[in-house]
């Protein structure tokens, strides 16, 4: 039997983490506001073309503009978060799908 998985924080109360597990890159409107808040480099920014296809971007300002049609954010390395889910609660378009871990 499979449970999600959970913390006793010091008060003894229960905190049930959330993952991130989705971003929709059709809402997100590369603002940078998640990137700035998640201390664990779970997210990067990246050119959207418009064929759907990703291409790095120069986060110094540096980059080709036309080679993409607008900047959104990916998430780079899931298995660095941690469940605080602060990227969802900075989003102003909420683009973000947190899930439990079950263990």
């Amino acid at each position: 039997m499979s449970t999600a998985f959970n913390v006793t924080l010091p008060s003894g109360e229960i905190w049930v983490p959330t993952f991130v597990s989705k971003l929709d890159d059709q809402k997100c409107i590369g603002c940078g506001r998640c990137f700035k808040v998640c201390s664990r480099g779970v997210l990067e920014l990246v050119g959207l073309t418009e064929d759907g296809e990703r291409i790095s971007v120069d986060v110094d300002g540096d980059d080709d503009d036309e080679e993409y049609e607008k900047k959104v954010m990916t998430i780079a390395h899931q298995e660095r978060c941690i469940g605080c889910t602060a990227c969802s609660k900075i989003c102003p378009k909420k683009c973000y799908t947190h899930a439990e871990a079950v263990v």
